[in-house]
């Protein structure tokens, strides 16, 4: 069975190039191609959509994070790819949060691409080495839950409300006035927070709140 793919990036460059690798790639093929999402969404069939989109993040019109959100409402049957040079924390962030399945960098390897569309057509997250330190266990692989009922048991009330606070578009001069303390209470809260997760990056934090329920996605 053949594995429909939409791509929707502005770069008509390259999307030629992913049509002609993807149509390479045995149970592959290439159903639409978009330069940003608006147009994605006048083309595509709701009746018969695509079983991947692979979706660029900056595009003109409609970004990639207002197309993930419109896929995840109207296509849900549809798994989101992002292809982006983007590998700082929020982006990865707020991708996570609109329900993409993967993670991919346009510098990537055609071996790594193929890997990638094989993981997200099989329902496995996916992430390549360039993002992959960001992310933690609780993207792959289910938790034990009285290990994940002592971790949350173990988390305060004001960690609790950090936690929920950098899942949003906030700096931390932000979180630290709406929570009303200074930056270097914020300091200890993450520090406390990565040493009883045992993560060590804001997006680690989040991927624990989202996997636990504590933010909903």
């Amino acid at each position: 069975m053949t594995t429909t793919v939409a791509l929707v990036d502005d770069h008509a460059l390259l999307r030629s190039g992913l049509v002609s690798i993807i149509n390479g790639f045995d149970g592959f093929s290439v159903l639409l191609e978009a330069g940003h999402g608006k147009e994605f969404i006048d083309q595509v069939d709701i009746q018969n959509p695509p079983n991947i989109v692979l979706l660029d993040i900056n595009m003109p019109v409609m970004d990639g994070y207002e197309t993930a959100i419109w896929i995840k409402k109207n296509l849900p049957s549809s798994k989101v790819l992002v292809l982006s040079m983007l590998t700082n924390d929020m982006p990865i962030i707020r991708m996570l949060r609109n329900g993409v399945k993967g993670y991919l960098i346009k510098e990537s390897m055609p071996n790594v691409f193929k890997e990638a569309l094989e993981s997200v057509r099989d329902n496995i997250f996916y992430v390549n080495e360039q993002v992959r330190d960001k992310l933690i266990k609780y993207v792959s692989k289910e938790e034990d839950q009285d290990q994940s009922t002592k971790i949350l048991l173990n988390i305060t009330e004001q960690e609790a409300q950090f936690l929920q606070l950098i899942c949003v578009d906030k700096t931390y001069k932000d979180i630290a006035l709406e929570m009303g303390v200074g930056l270097r209470s914020l300091d200890t809260f993450r520090d406390n927070l990565f040493k009883k997760l045992g993560v060590n990056t804001r997006v680690g934090l989040v991927l624990f709140a989202i996997k636990q329920g504590i933010v909903a996605i």
